[in-house]
C-alpha cells in the first residue's frame, strides 16, 4: 500500500493532527514496562535472541568495554566528505569537529564542519530509489496482518514542512575527559566536546507521517532503522541500527528531515532522510532511515539495552533507563594549547547548551576555578540549541593557565566540577579544564590573537 492509498485519520479518533499533544514522554517508567513484559515474552527484540542480549547486558555491566566488539568494516572510505586536519580530528569510522574551526562560523554549524558518528560507512543512496517503509502491529489493519505502508522522497516532501534549529550530539561527548581529567577507565570513542553540532533541520513531523500510515490506539513503541551496514560486536551482527522511542516521543517533536542548513541532507549526514529528535542522545536521530517498525508491543534493540545505559558502581546492575536528554556542556572556540602573548587584552569565546533546557548563565573562570565572573551571552536562551557567549581576558603573567567554562540551564541544573562516572563514559557534564599558555611577545606571536 502507498502513502497517497492511506486515509486521512477519522475526527474523534484522537489521531488527527489537531490532537493535544499525549502524555510527557517518560522515558523511565515506559523502560521499567518494556522490560518487564520482555522478560515475560511479551516484547521483541528485532531478531537478537534474548541469550544474546542478556550476554550484552552482562558484558556491559561487568565491564569497561564489550569483549570483541567492533564496527563491520565496509570497502572504500568510511565518511564522504572531505576531513581536512584542520578541521576535524578522526576516529576511525568517525569525525570530531575542532572547536576553533568554529569561530566565526555563526549560530549553525556549517555542514563541511558538522562531526560525523558512523557505526560503520556512510552509505550513499539515491533519493529516487529511496523507500520509508512502516510496518508493524500498532498499525491500523486487520488482527495480526502486516501492513506496510510506503513513502517515496516526494511523497515526504508534499507534507507540511517544519524548520527547527536543533543540535544532535553524540552521546559520548565529552568522553575523554573522564580519563584524562578523573582518571576513569571506560570504553568508546575518545570524543573530546566536538561531537556537537547545531543546523537548520527542514523536514515532516514523523507525527504526521504516522498518523497518515494508520497509527493506531494500541502503540507503544515506533523503531526507526538505518540503511547502513549491519554492525558487528564479538563476530555477531547485531543488524542495522535502530532504537525505539516512546510513542509519546514520536508523537511530540521528531522529525523526518530531508534538508540541512538549506540544502539536502549530506550523504554522512542521512541522506535522504534522517530521524531528528531534539535534546536527545544522537542515537536517537537515526540516519538514512528505511523503515519504521510502530509496535503494539514493547520493543528492544542492543542500542537500547547494552548500549545508551549507564553502568558502573553509581547505577543498577541492570544499567539505568535506556539514555534519553543530553546534559549541560560547555566549550571554548580554541584549539588545546592555544597560546597568549602576556598584557595583550583578549575576548574568549565559545559555546554551551543543554537538553533539559536554555541556557540561562554562563560563568568563566581564566585562573583555573580560583575566581569567577559572568560571560557576555549572545544568543536569546532556546532549547535544543546552544548559546554562543565571550568575555575579555587580559593575560597577567607568562606560565601555563587552564580555562574554564561552568554553564546554568533554566532547569536549574549547573555544570558539576566532577561527573558521576559509567563504564562507556557517556553524558560527561562537568566543568572541563581547557589548558593554555601565557607567553612574552616574540616574533612567532601574532599581534592581538591566540595561536594554535
Amino acid at each position: 500500500m502507498t502513502a497517497s492509498a492511506v486515509p486521512s485519520p477519522r475526527p474523534g479518533t484522537g489521531l488527527e493532527p489537531s490532537a493535544p499533544r499525549a502524555f510527557p514522554p517518560d522515558e523511565t517508567a515506559h523502560d521499567r514496562r518494556r522490560l518487564r513484559q520482555w522478560f515475560a515474552g511479551d516484547a521483541t527484540a528485532g531478531g537478537v535472541g534474548r541469550r544474546r542480549l542478556l550476554a550484552l547486558l552482562a558484558a556491559t555491566a561487568a565491564a569497561t568495554a564489550l569483549p570483541g566488539a567492533g564496527p563491520a568494516r565496509a570497502a572504500g572510505p568510511t565518511i564522504v566528505k572531505p576531513l581536512p586536519s584542520e578541521w576535524f580530528v578522526r576516529h576511525g569510522t568517525n569525525a570530531e569537529t575542532r572547536w576553533e574551526a568554529l569561530r566565526g562560523t555563526g549560530h549553525h554549524t556549517p555542514n563541511e564542519l558538522f562531526f560525523v558518528r558512523n557505526h560503520t560507512a556512510t552509505p550513499v543512496l539515491d533519493a529516487h530509489d529511496w523507500r520509508l517503509r512502516l510496518w508493524g502491529s500498532g498499525l491500523r489493519g486487520a488482527p495480526g496482518e502486516d501492513r506496510p505502508v510506503e513513502f517515496g522522497y516526494d511523497d515526504l516532501r508534499a507534507l507540511p514542512a517544519v524548520t527547527r534549529t536543533v543540535s544532535v550530539e553524540c552521546a559520548g561527548n565529552g568522553r575523554s575527559h573522564y580519563t584524562s581529567q578523573q582518571g576513569e577507565a571506560v570504553s568508546g570513542t575518545a570524543w573530546g566536546l566536538g561531537a556537537i553540532g547545531v543546523a537548520r533541520w527542514r523536514g515532516v513531523r514523523l507525527a504526521d507521517v504516522l498518523r497518515r500510515a494508520g497509527l493506531s490506539s494500541s502503540a507503544v513503541d515506533v523503531q526507526p532503522r538505518g540503511l547502513d551496514a549491519e554492525y558487528v560486536s564479538g563476530g555477531e551482527s547485531l543488524g542495522r541500527v535502530r532504537r525505539p522511542l516512546p510513542l509519546a516521543k514520536a508523537l511530540d517533536d521528531v522529525l523526518l528531515a530531508y534538508e540541512m542548513n538549506g540544502e539536502p541532507l549530506p550523504y554522512d549526514h542521512g541522506y535522504p532522510v534522517r530521524v531528528l529528535v531534539p535534546s536527545w542522545v544522537g542515537i536517537a536521530s537515526v540516519k538514512w532511515v528505511g523503515d519504521i517498525e510502530v509496535s503494539a508491543q514493547p520493543l528492544l534493540s542492543p542500542w537500547n539495552t547494552a548500549f545508551y545505559r549507564l553502568f558502573g558502581p553509581a547505577h543498577p546492575p541492570e544499567g539505568s533507563a535506556p539514555l534519553t536528554r543530553q546534559t549541560l556542556k560547555s566549550a571554548f572556540e580554541l584549539a588545546s594549547g592555544a597560546t597568549f602573548p602576556v598584557g595583550e587584552r583578549q575576548v574568549l569565546h565559545g559555546r554551551s547548551w543543554s537538553g533539559a533546557g536554555a541556557v540561562a548563565r554562563v560563568d568563566v573562570s581564566t585562573d583555573g576555578g580560583a575566581s569567577w565572573r559572568p560571560a557576555r551571552l549572545h544568543d536569546a536562551g532556546r532549547a535544543g540549541t546552544w548559546t554562543r557567549w565571550s568575555v575579555p581576558w587580559t593575560p597577567g603573567a607568562p606560565g601555563p593557565a587552564q580555562l574554564l567554562a561552568r554553564a546554568t540551564d533554566t532547569a536549574g541544573r549547573r555544570q558539576p566540577d566532577v561527573a558521576v562516572p559509567n563504564t562507556q563514559g557517556y553524558l560527561f557534564d562537568a566543568v572541563v579544564r581547557h589548558p593554555v599558555t601565557v607567553v612574552r611577545r616574540g616574533r612567532n606571536t601574532p599581534p592581538g590573537g591566540a595561536t594554535p
